[in-house]
């Protein structure tokens, strides 16, 4: 079976030893994906206080960040946003920040022409920085794997 690694020449570096995605068994797996730019260590939607400690940071900014590298991992695998079968979200605030999540999730995911994959959202105390500040928002994703 071949799983050779997709790695994506737009979507933000890895912050570890891993690609952006594996495709197996007619599928793709996409690796945690995370809000970040490529080229870039800043997380967007972040304020920082003058010691450097956020401050406050834009939950809505972070997703949509997330869903913009995940279509750039799809598209570089040969794929499109409509394979998305299955969505692993991870928040570090679900009673702060589900609310929104949810409603950007419902404009990417929902209505005509979108996918309506599974879905499943946890609350975890924390994610990989990989940048100049934490990130609230991380997604795992499985979707079809385009020949």
């Amino acid at each position: 079976m071949n799983t050779d690694p997709i790695d994506s020449p737009r979507a933000p570096e890895p912050v570890g030893a891993y690609p952006h995605a594996r495709k197996a068994g007619g599928l793709l797996f996409l690796s945690g994906v995370g809000p970040r730019t490529r080229g870039s260590k800043a997380i967007p939607g972040v304020t920082l206080d003058k010691s450097g400690a956020v401050a406050d940071y834009d939950v809505e900014a972070q997703c949509r960040a997330c869903f913009d590298n995940i279509r750039a991992i799809l598209e570089d695998a040969g794929g499109s946003w409509d394979d998305i079968i299955d969505v692993l979200a991870f928040l570090t605030d679900i009673p702060r920040d589900f609310e929104t999540y949810n409603r950007v999730y419902a404009e990417y995911f929902t209505g005509e022409g979108n996918p309506n994959p599974a879905r499943t959202t946890i609350e975890v105390a924390r994610l990989p920085q990989g940048g100049d500040a934490p990130i609230a928002v991380e997604l795992k994703v499985i979707a079809i794997a385009r020949d």
